[in-house]
């Protein structure tokens, strides 16, 4: 991962290697009424990577961009793989502070 983001892995290994690690499975079955689905509210994620597969037709993935929601179409049996704050701040704070 190191060297695909052109960062040292000496840095990568430092910056988790005391992390900890989780999972959280989310399903959300089709809902004929969509105004009443409840979701998970508007986050960022924490952490270094998410990682999601998603296995059904529903929307509901987005990502903020340019200070809008925009909906996430994944390419089916694939993961989305999404930077985390850490790992985000860690880029920016290498390439704007080295």
């Amino acid at each position: 991962m190191g060297k695909a983001l052109r960062i040292e892995d000496d840095y990568i290994k430092h910056l988790f290697e005391e992390g900890r690690q989780g999972i959280r499975l989310n399903y959300y079955p089709p809902c004929p009424q969509t105004e009443l689905a409840v979701g998970i509210s508007p986050h960022s994620d924490g952490g270094g990577l998410t990682i999601l597969l998603q296995l059904n037709e529903m929307d509901g993935l987005q990502i903020r961009k340019n200070e809008m929601w925009v909906p996430i179409k994944p390419l089916p049996g694939a993961f989305i793989i999404n930077i985390g704050n850490v790992l985000e701040v860690t880029l920016i704070t290498k390439k704007y502070c080295s």
